[in-house]
């Protein structure tokens, strides 16, 4: 990267609702230590959602690029995630290239409600009846998860994994405040073995 270009990086900010080092609670990475970079604005607006603070991103401190950067370098974790709110809202190429270079993989956690940015090691799509998908996500996705709250919810789930490449992993996730949801999911994965099942173990566990 050119000099002035890695200024212009550097100096790109974002709304930052928080930065935290802990483990990846879902999917695949389950367990993995981890740095956490969640960005404010979101309208997809989940019935359920545990972050609405996250909505406005206007209530939410700007970070420059260079600073996340170098927060995210001194955890000594080997991995950032790019979260929200709905990250897509924002271009993450500016984001992800700085912490790139400083030798960390990327994961990004999104509804894939806007055009997909950013070079991403992982990237967790996460589709939301609320507001349609945005077709360049599909191709990236290395694993699909999907929130469950009714039967009707695994309809969703199956339209979404059918537009995703063959190889990516596919979760249902119980919606935290739904019980019946776990039922749903156990008796749809133990006929359906092409899905999995994906808690909140950080959840389970007490832990942000």
């Amino acid at each position: 990267m050119s000099g002035q270009n890695a200024i212009a990086t550097n100096n790109r900010n974002y709304p930052i609702v928080e930065t935290f080092h802990s483990v990846q609670g879902e999917g695949y990475w389950t367990g993995a230590n981890a740095f956490f970079i969640r960005l404010g604005g979101c309208d997809v607006h989940c019935p359920w959602c545990d972050t609405k603070e996250s909505w406005n991103p206007e209530r939410h401190p700007q970070y420059y690029v260079a600073d996340l950067a170098k927060i995210a370098q001194q955890t000594k974790t080997e991995i950032v995630i790019v979260t929200g709110g709905e990250p897509l809202m924002h271009d993450l190429l500016p984001l992800t290239t700085a912490i790139k270079e400083l030798g960390m993989a990327v994961h990004l956690e999104t509804s894939g409600a806007y055009p997909y940015t950013g070079s991403f090691d992982w990237v967790t799509f996460s589709p939301k009846q609320f507001k349609s998908p945005h077709p360049s996500i599909y191709k990236h996705a290395n694993e699909i998860k999907v929130v469950i709250t009714s039967e009707y919810d695994l309809k969703w789930a199956e339209q979404q994994s059918a537009l995703v490449p063959t190889q990516t992993l596919k979760y249902l996730q119980p919606e935290w405040n739904t019980p019946k949801s776990k039922e749903i999911i156990f008796n749809y994965v133990r006929n359906n073995p092409q899905w999995r099942i994906s808690l909140q173990t950080h959840k389970m566990l007490h832990i942000k």
